[in-house]
């Protein structure tokens, strides 16, 4: 990366230091409110819980300084400009306020902003609060310190990513996506490439039919789609997999949905047609399709991202691919970036989900490089 700026890394470093505490009690306040999406309700699309999540961060972020803007209840962001900034256009970081349900099995009550030695538990607090906090925290490091930038910034906090971008297609249509950006809602290092992800239906006859094919084609087979003819593999994102089986109705008949996360290699329309002529018996649909991302490894953003992850951590920093699907799949021109670590896997969506304090301070010393350097 070129333009490094050694005094000011160590500037912007030292004062989200001096944040981390303020930080870490304003994550554990938004991880008390439960902002599991219900039942649309006026002034709350996404349910009372989600809006309440929405006007706190949004609340938090007026505190700090920031410029808000209220998307309709939909999104939100804080953004930040100086005289400087005589680019057109924004950088962006975009995350989510939403969460999954908290389920069972937790040693703590899910929305009670436990901690324990050194530890933050809740859901919610690695995906995504945490994450979109840290970004805010980033931000504000470079607020507070003055640092000139070329280009406004802005962190945007989601209302509906767990369930169906519904949020983000609304904003869209309403505001511009930013010039460049990320989502901190997958894992370092950053992620260059995003597989499809598409989500299919093949509808049986009767149910005799569709025993038929439980039994022959989805139990007990491995999850790479051999059985049902869609088995690819390429070298950059690795092999297709098949995942989530659910028993629906489509209309009076019954049928299987399932997602499946394929690489670039193939698309969405040549899996269904295999699909088709493996099940001649069945009618196969694709419910929704969101095509694979991939960026050159070496554009500006991945090289940047790249840059501040290594330089922060001291750890290898070489662009990867990923089998999840985060915003980055409708928001133009951003890549996911953290907030997990090599080797933290299975936490989200779980019991107990957790994040270490060093670890969020990491991530908002490498969120904050970040988004300096993008605004340049």
């Amino acid at each position: 990366m070129n333009g490094r700026n050694e005094a000011i890394e160590q500037q912007i470093c030292a004062e989200v230091e001096a944040l981390h505490a303020e930080l870490l009690d304003e994550i554990t306040e938004l991880v008390k409110i439960d902002s599991t999406e219900r039942a649309a309700q006026p002034e709350a699309p996404f349910g009372a819980g989600v809006r309440q999540a929405l006007d706190h961060t949004l609340a938090l972020a007026r505190r700090l300084g920031f410029e808000t803007t209220d998307v309709d209840h939909y999104m939100g962001y804080a953004s930040y400009r100086t005289a400087d900034c005589k680019e057109s256009g924004y950088v962006g970081a975009i995350g989510h306020l939403d969460v999954v349900p908290a389920g069972t099995g937790w040693k703590e009550p899910p929305f009670s902003g436990f901690r324990e030695d050194g530890v933050l538990y809740g859901r919610g607090v690695l995906d995504n609060k945490g994450p979109i906090l840290s970004c805010l925290y980033a931000a504000y490091a470079l607020k507070r310190l003055g640092v000139p930038i070329s280009r406004e910034i802005r962190i945007l906090f989601g209302c509906d990513e767990e369930t169906g971008f519904e949020d983000l297609k609304y904003f869209l249509q309403k505001e511009e996506p930013p010039v460049m950006g990320f989502t901190p809602d997958c894992k370092y290092p950053v992620v260059y490439a995003e597989r499809g992800r598409a989500l299919v239906q093949v509808i049986a006859p009767d149910m005799d039919a569709l025993f038929r094919l439980m039994n022959d084609y989805i139990l007990n087979a491995k999850n790479n789609g051999e059985r049902l003819g869609i088995a690819f593999e390429d070298a950059e994102f690795g092999m297709l997999e098949v995942r989530g089986y659910t028993m629906v109705k489509a209309g009076d008949k019954p049928a299987v949905q399932f997602a499946i996360s394929y690489p670039a290699g193939c698309t969405c329309a040549q899996l269904t047609e295999q699909l088709a002529q493996t099940l001649p018996d069945y009618e196969v649909k694709c419910v929704s399709n969101f095509d694979p991302v991939r960026f050159p490894k070496d554009c500006r953003l991945v090289d940047t991202l790249r840059y501040t992850y290594e330089q922060v951590t001291g750890q290898d920093g070489t662009p990867v691919t990923t089998t999840g699907g985060t915003y980055a799949k409708l928001m133009p021109n951003i890549v996911p970036f953290g907030p997990s670590f090599p080797g933290q896997k299975g936490i989200g969506h779980q019991p107990n989900e957790w994040m270490r304090a060093d670890d969020l301070l990491t991530n908002a010393k490498i969120y904050a490089l970040s988004l300096y350097y993008l605004a340049q």
